[in-house]
């Protein structure tokens, strides 16, 4: 669904002369620097899929989309979204994709919110049928009946955000770009945007998102894509790259009398027991090289056990290793 091979992306950034004489020369100039925002990056999405693009800010994830969309154009390489190049296919494009920018809005500011679908329906030439159906369908999943005769202008972020969503997705496009959909909201608008994105993903929609909320990689997506300095620095699945970091899943076991003994004598150096409480002892092991369920029969062979918690690495922790 999404093609993208040895794709860069570079801005020329003038440079700036102080005083008038010197703004006069710089307009005659051609002195500056060029800067490497995306930089030979090559990934392919397949229909379906859920992807999080992440890195740090000024990392290329905006740009990368942008160009995506078409709305930029690649100083190099190559992109096809559904079957398309953006660059020379903008329309045919722009018909099988949504978008939606966090920071901005494809609503008309003063107009209702119904007049906005209004519109959108004309600009994307969708049957009124077949507009009424998805238009009562998609406002249902996001609860926008209270909305519809509003002014954008007067909806909360959270109603906007949801407003926005219905707005990217009434052409039933198959392919949606997010760029930071929940940035601002609160706790209960971000739980109904992601309940809503994991409905439409589950229907078929291919789905490629931008963020900075952990929480919605964790809820949403079954993929990651990290990007730092224009060049993808991991392409696969969270799990496996909470292997690959080698960071520790953590046991807290609750024994039903004193912690035995034996306890930190397990395993030869592969896990990290420590007694947290009289009753109680936390283990830390890499589960590339010990399962959970050896490290709990071992512990049940030593005394019986009254309750486990595991806890596997934070993705705080992982994100953090992976930008620095």
């Amino acid at each position: 669904m999404v093609e993208v091979t040895g794709l860069r992306k570079e801005f020329f950034i003038p440079q700036r002369r102080g005083g008038l004489f010197g703004a006069v020369r710089g307009l005659a100039s051609r002195a500056g620097r060029t800067v490497v925002a995306v930089d030979g990056i090559n990934f392919s999405i397949v229909a379906g899929e859920f992807v999080a693009y992440l890195g740090p800010n000024g990392a290329g994830k905006s740009t990368t989309i942008k160009m995506l969309t078409g709305i930029l154009h690649p100083t190099q390489g190559a992109v096809r979204v559904a079957g398309f190049d953006p660059t020379l296919r903008r329309a045919e494009v722009a018909r099988r994709i949504g978008v939606v920018f966090g920071q901005r809005t494809q609503l008309w500011w003063d107009l209702p919110v119904l007049d906005s679908y209004e519109i959108l329906q004309r600009m994307y030439r969708v049957p009124r049928a077949v507009w009424s159906k998805r238009l009562a369908d998609l406002s249902d999943l996001l609860g926008l009946s209270g909305i519809l005769d509003a002014p954008v202008r007067n909806l909360s972020l959270g109603q906007r955000m949801r407003a926005e969503l219905v707005g990217a997705l009434l052409h039933d496009p198959p392919v949606l770009f997010l760029d930071e959909p929940t940035i601002g909201l609160d706790i209960q608008a971000k739980e109904r945007i992601r309940s809503f994105l994991a409905e439409i993903n589950a229907r078929g929609t291919t789905i490629l998102m931008t963020t900075h909320d952990l929480g919605d990689i964790e809820r949403l997506c079954r993929r990651i894509i990290l990007i730092n300095h224009g060049k993808i620095r991991y392409d696969g699945a969270l799990e496996a790259l909470r292997r690959e970091l080698g960071l520790p899943t953590v046991l807290t076991v609750e024994f039903a009398g004193q912690v035995p003994p034996g306890i930190s004598s397990l395993f030869a150096g592969r896990a990290e027991f420590s007694a947290t409480g009289a009753t109680t002892a936390e283990v830390r092991f890499d589960r590339s090289s010990l399962t959970a369920g050896a490290v709990v029969n071992a512990l049940n062979d030593l005394g019986e056990i009254r309750d486990i918690h595991l806890r596997e690495p934070a993705i705080e922790e992982i994100i953090r290793r992976l930008y620095g």
